[in-house]
């Protein structure tokens, strides 16, 4: 074997080497989001599929962020530090992601609450939650991948690199704000989504009190409870396509501009 073919031969390596870093660097971001990603990401989900899904979501995101992502050359203490940074800003996306899950999980408790549907052992899932809580997520869990949800999810990841340069550590003080910011956006969705259930339910205890008043020897308790337990499900009826949509379109806005994670200069 010549020279010129060991040449050839070192540097097909060290290309290889370096594509197979590269790739295990995104995968870390990628593999750290998929651990929170809904539908992907939901704990029913086996772990052997979720490594796979996160395995096929690294070939689709690696090439298109390959010449944004520089690993260091200081070390096996660099690479880790590298790797962790991007591990952070992974979960920091898929938390993000989840918490618009857990809008759909809090509006449906609410929801339940208000009309007397609320049960600890509602669901089949892993998390004990009210049946109208369980609905509400498979229905919007489902909407999600019908939308091409692994579309977005490329897309979105893709851009997060433009959002967090690959290797640098997040702004704690802006992630803190960020934080903030989607856990309150989470809970204002949540009450948006079950406001005709509070509405409907305030307006019920309000009349329910004056009928009580007006004739305290009726047994309103008796009287009332199938009334709200049937409004509340034909109320589910009639607004469970709105709520989704309004749900699925402030996940789409999420994907499309999910906030900045780092100070401005």
């Amino acid at each position: 074997m010549t020279g010129a073919m060991l040449a050839e031969l070192e540097a097909l390596a060290a290309l290889g080497q370096t594509l197979m870093l590269g790739a295990l660097a995104v995968f870390a971001r990628v593999g750290a989001a998929f651990a929170l990603m809904p539908a992907f990401g939901e704990r029913v989900v086996p772990a052997r599929i979720r490594i796979m899904l996160a395995l096929a979501m690294t070939l689709v995101v690696a090439p298109a962020v390959q010449a944004q992502v520089h690993l260091p050359a200081g070390g096996l203490t660099a690479i880790a530090g590298f790797l962790a940074s991007e591990t952070a800003i992974g979960l920091a996306l898929g938390i993000g992601l989840r918490l618009l899950v857990m809008a759909l999980q809090i509006a449906g408790t609410m929801a339940a609450q208000a009309t007397s549907l609320a049960q600890f052992f509602g669901g089949a899932g892993v998390d004990p939650q009210p049946a109208m809580s369980q609905l509400l997520v498979m229905g919007g869990l489902a909407l999600l991948v019908i939308a091409g949800l692994p579309e977005q999810v490329a897309v979105f990841l893709i851009l997060s690199y433009d959002l967090l340069p690959a290797g640098q550590w997040p702004d704690a003080a802006a992630m803190a704000e960020w934080g903030t910011a989607r856990v309150a956006h989470a809970f204002s969705l949540a009450f948006v989504l079950a406001a005709p259930f509070l509405i409907g339910a305030t307006l019920y205890n309000m009349a329910l009190g004056a009928i009580n008043r007006a004739m305290p020897q009726l047994m309103v308790a008796f009287i009332g409870a199938p009334a709200i337990t049937l409004g509340g499900l034909v109320l589910l009826m009639l607004t469970a396509s709105v709520m989704l949509t309004v749900w699925l379109q402030a996940f789409a806005g999420f994907i499309e501009a999910p906030g900045s994670l780092q100070r401005p200069p």
